[in-house]
């Protein structure tokens, strides 16, 4: 952590930390025709896969990054196996039984857990304002937890949907998310962004190869059409690459209590590409919520007085 961080530095992590959570939001919910494509399990494997086609050249350790010990590999992989594979099951598994719209609901809880899984495991102080902007998240999802169900407004919604089997999974993969962050803050002390990005992806298409092996036997690709084989490969580079990337850079100059606050803009964009591209309504509540987990935001990220 480095509070002194000069101010340009400090907004493009900012920036990086906004962008990853606003890209994860985005492929939460154009993860949900995917699934109606491929069996879930199918599709966490093929998007390891094509990611780690992408970044081989990322596993190369940078020429000052010191030896991995085995407290470092346990780590990384504890962060692939909670953060990376699980969180997949669960999210694509959620969505695939809710709303795109429920699920950014649900996911506006990521903020508060991860500012108390930082102040128990990492000993990180929580400030007024970070406090402030933590309460700001969960009065949003309080908020949208008392609006009506989110029902989905697009004709090819699933009929065999389970709401709340489906946000228990979205939550479930909210925890999975606090301990990206938490262990994420602590790997970005050991090994460069890039490292890290490849390899709890390699890790993740290690985990899920005998799923996807025994499903892709009895899949017919021929019957996938172009335009998902296309939304799969946006996907897996945005799921695999780009936002743990982006992640990982701006969470090596801000605490994770703090990051953990921005993500607010995962269900604020997962909702915006659940009502503007899949069809999904949008209530007043919803939106009021929206708004003061932008707020939240602001609060956490607005320079403090120099000491």
């Amino acid at each position: 952590m480095n509070s002194a961080a000069p101010a340009s530095g400090r907004l493009v992590a900012y920036g990086c930390l906004a962008l990853s959570m606003s890209l994860v939001g985005g492929y939460v919910a154009l993860s949900k025709p995917l699934v109606a494509a491929f069996p879930v399990l199918l599709l966490a494997w093929l998007r390891f896969g094509i990611a780690a086609l992408a970044m081989p050249h990322w596993l190369k350790p940078a020429p000052d990054e010191p030896p991995m010990t085995g407290h470092t590999r346990w780590l990384v992989f504890l962060e692939s196996f909670l953060g990376n594979f699980l969180f997949s099951i669960c999210m694509l598994f959620g969505v695939s039984l809710t709303s795109a719209v429920s699920a950014g609901v649900i996911m506006a809880s990521i903020p508060a857990c991860v500012a108390v899984a930082s102040w128990l495991f990492l000993r990180e102080r929580i400030t007024v304002r970070i406090g402030m902007a933590i309460a700001c998240a969960a009065l949003g999802i309080g908020l949208l937890a008392l609006s009506p169900t989110h029902a989905s407004a697009s004709p090819g919604a699933m009929k065999s949907s389970i709401p709340w089997l489906g946000n228990l999974l979205v939550f479930c993969a909210v925890l999975c998310e606090t301990a990206y962050a938490v262990i994420g803050k602590s790997l970005t002390g050991r090994l460069g962004p890039k490292r890290i990005a490849s390899l709890i992806n390699l890790w993740g298409f290690v985990l899920s190869m005998p799923f996807g092996i025994w499903f892709a036997l009895q899949f017919d690709f021929t019957a996938v059409r172009f335009g998902t084989w296309a939304l799969l490969v946006a996907y897996a580079l945005a799921a695999s690459i780009w936002t743990v990337w982006l992640w990982m850079t701006g969470l090596r100059h801000v605490p994770a209590a703090q990051a953990g606050v921005f993500a607010v803009l995962l269900p604020v964009s997962a909702a915006l590409v659940g009502v503007l591209v899949l069809g999904e309504n949008l209530s007043s509540p919803q939106l009021l919520a929206f708004v003061i987990a932008l707020v939240g935001v602001v609060l956490a990220t607005w320079p403090g007085r120099r000491t």
